[in-house]
């Protein structure tokens, strides 16, 4: 299922009209989507590494990918899933794993009340737990003043001292459920959970480009940060997750928090190859290794809010505007039909305009990457750019013209 040299030269031409005016665009952005096979239908590395450098951004370029490593980090709880070690539905064994769970408390109108129900792993991965984050929930914003609290510090505390601001299991909103999720997976596995990504998932998949501690190599090929002025100039910026970059020696990177929400950084190229897995069913269709039971991806495939079908349409402004935008609504669909929410991943549950299939899996990481997998139409991809805020329109519009332009020149 080849693109035609008209389809690669559409996305490129796509990818470079963004990226050409820094005025208008942005400064630089890789773009990668392959088959079932994981090999590349296009692959485009457009602009540069920075606003105030020449250097071009490469198909080796390493971004911190931020949310997209939550997709990681539900794949190591469901193979500990398909090895009994974890499960779904079974909030004793998280309370036993994690009895911080059992005891957290709800932020409800200023003051800390008694959670009415009980946290499972299927309500982490499905953002049903109660958690939120600071910049999208002004509630958790005023909770952590005057001191505040940080997602991005690398700190544990920062995180797992969040309250709920929902009670569990009763409502949609995306926050810090899969760094839990992830400390599951360190005190099951007994590993930090970057070395369970290394062993059980990017070893195995012949992955030499993520981590969530870079070395040498790869921080030499780092794209900067930027931020979106509210005048809408475009600025370098210090780097938003600097504490894992700083890490050199093994003492420094064990006081880090491996976070299972945002950790990782990498090479879109290397992603891709995690997303090829998901179109075949849970095996690697390069190493040939079976990383997922076919069993495990159709139920990571389930909508789990039927319940809440216009879940991400609208919502109260972001709390943290220098992080993400009140963006509009990411992925629009004609007459607004239903969404859906699988395990860690939004659903579209009805086929897209750009000609994405049924039940299409996507999601995004805070500084403005975005990835698909299309098991109907065995389509996947990621673009990748490193700005702030979240909801950049510059990447949004490319990233939505460069998959149509995929699915409409596919032989």
């Amino acid at each position: 299922m080849p693109l035609s040299a008209q389809g690669i030269q559409s996305v490129k031409a796509v990818l470079d009209g963004v990226t050409s005016d820094v005025s208008k665009g942005v400064p630089g952005l890789v773009f990668v989507a392959v088959d079932k096979t994981g090999n590349p239908l296009v692959e485009h590395a457009s602009g540069n590494v920075s606003i105030a450098s020449k250097e071009p951004m490469t198909l080796d370029t390493v971004f911190w990918i931020a949310s997209c490593t939550k997709l990681i980090t539900t794949i190591a709880c469901m193979q500990l899933v398909e090895q009994g070690k974890l499960a779904l539905d079974d909030a004793d064994l998280v309370e036993k794993i994690a009895p911080e769970l059992r005891d957290v408390k709800v932020f409800e109108n200023g003051k800390l009340v008694a959670k009415e129900g009980r946290i499972t792993l299927r309500m982490l991965l499905a953002h049903t737990a109660g958690f939120g984050y600071t910049f999208f929930d002004a509630r958790l914003t005023a909770y952590g003043r005057p001191v505040g609290l940080d997602e991005f510090t690398g700190d544990a505390k920062d995180i797992l001292s969040q309250p709920l601001v929902n009670q569990p299991g009763k409502v949609w909103e995306y926050g810090v459920n899969l760094d839990w999720a992830g400390v599951l997976v360190e005190r099951v596995s007994g590993l930090k959970l970057n070395a369970y990504f290394h062993k059980y998932i990017f070893e195995p998949l012949g992955l030499e480009n993520i981590t969530m501690f870079p070395g040498k190599e790869m921080k030499a090929k780092l794209a900067h940060m930027h931020q979106r002025g509210k005048d809408g100039s475009m600025e370098e910026r210090d780097h938003l997750y600097r504490r894992p970059l700083m890490a050199e020696t093994q003492e420094e990177k064990d006081r880090i928090f491996n976070s299972g929400g945002a950790g990782c950084f990498a090479t879109p190229t290397d992603y891709s190859q995690i997303l090829a897995v998901f179109l075949n069913n849970g095996k690697s269709p390069k190493t040939g290794h079976q990383l997922l039971k076919s069993s495990t991806i159709y139920q990571m495939w389930e909508n789990q809010i039927p319940d809440q079908p216009n879940f991400a349409r609208g919502g109260p402004p972001a709390a943290k505007p220098d992080l993400s935008s009140s963006a509009p609504e990411l992925y629009p669909q004609e007459g607004n039909p239903p969404q859906g929410w699988g395990l860690s991943f939004f659903l579209t549950i009805t086929p897209g305009a750009t000609g994405r299939g049924a039940n299409t899996a996507w999601w995004a990481g805070l500084s403005n990457l975005f990835w698909w997998v299309d098991r109907e139409k065995g389509v996947a991809g990621i673009i990748a750019s490193q700005i702030l805020p979240f909801g950049e329109m510059g990447v949004l519009g490319s990233w939505i013209g460069a998959e149509k332009a995929v699915y409409d020149n596919l032989e």
